[in-house]
């Protein structure tokens, strides 16, 4: 067997941590599983990791079942969605963003 060092947060360590007591584990046996089960998944195209990972961190959510059932019956063409926006006019959403970050450090 190989040994693999692993330098974590203190604070991500304490997570590991009760969930392994939780678990009845050791950190590295669960470690190790979480290892071995990632491994043998089938690997996922480039936008399911991405989603996962957005999802995970809190940053994805799904609709709702009443926003389900709105975008399932909508009749709006692309043109008309882009025309409705360039109706609203103002700052792109992405500039916004960028604002509200402030200057790179």
């Amino acid at each position: 067997m190989t040994t693999v060092t692993l330098n974590l947060s203190s604070d991500l360590y304490q997570r590991l941590h009760e969930e392994s007591v939780s678990i009845g584990q050791s950190v590295e046996e669960l470690i190790q599983d979480w290892l071995v089960k990632r491994r043998t998944i089938s690997p996922l195209n480039e936008r399911e990791q991405i989603r996962d990972v957005l999802r995970a961190a809190g940053l994805l959510t799904e609709l709702g079942p009443e926003l389900q059932k709105r975008a399932e019956h909508s009749t709006a063409t692309l043109e008309e969605v882009q025309a409705a926006f360039v109706r609203a006019g103002g700052q792109p959403l992405s500039e916004m963003v960028i604002e509200m970050r402030g200057p790179k450090i």
